[in-house]
């Protein structure tokens, strides 16, 4: 690698970050309430006899086919860093009435979302539309996302799975 600045500037590449949205809340509302009825059963039930079929399995069928709509109802959204300017700009346009507090907590996570998201693009009043219906689980994941990619340092998020799949790899070379 190395080089000249300019070289090195022409390899650089904004960071980029997917969250996946679900647009159905119905679905995620069905999923929640089969995956509680499914605990409850579970703790309750006591078979009549040997030959007795435990009801959860119809209702794991159920929370099955549920948790594929509702991965089919998932929207990729994908956020850009803005650059430094940019970004200083958004902050600076606005300021929290709380000097404790960075930014207003309410205009920008919208802006900031409206600014960094490049698939798909958005305006700030769409992002106040989709905010009117997604809950403020997805609304999170949405600017957490954005956040993320304007302030993350890590190069590779933590996780186990990925630390032992990447280990195994490593050792089969």
């Amino acid at each position: 690698m190395g080089g000249s600045f300019e070289d090195i500037l022409a390899r650089a590449k904004p960071r980029e970050k997917v969250a996946l949205i679900c647009l159905r809340g119905d679905l995620a509302g069905e999923a929640e309430r089969l995956q509680d009825e499914l605990s409850r059963v579970s703790e309750e039930w006591e078979p009549d006899d040997l030959t007795s079929v435990h009801p959860a399995r119809a209702i794991a069928e159920q929370l099955k086919t549920v948790l594929a709509q509702v991965r089919e109802a998932q929207e990729p959204f994908t956020f850009r860093y803005i650059g430094d300017r940019a970004y200083s700009d958004l902050m600076a346009a606005h300021p929290s009435q709380n000097e404790q507090e960075l930014f207003d907590s309410v205009t920008f996570p919208r802006a900031l979302v409206a600014a960094s998201c490049v698939q798909p693009e958005m305006t700030e009043e769409q992002v106040v539309d989709l905010f009117e219906v997604v809950n403020e689980g997805e609304i999170k994941k949405l600017f957490d996302a954005a956040w993320e990619v304007h302030n993350s340092s890590d190069v590779v998020p933590f996780s186990l799975a990925a630390s032992a799949l990447l280990a195994s790899l490593t050792d089969e070379s």
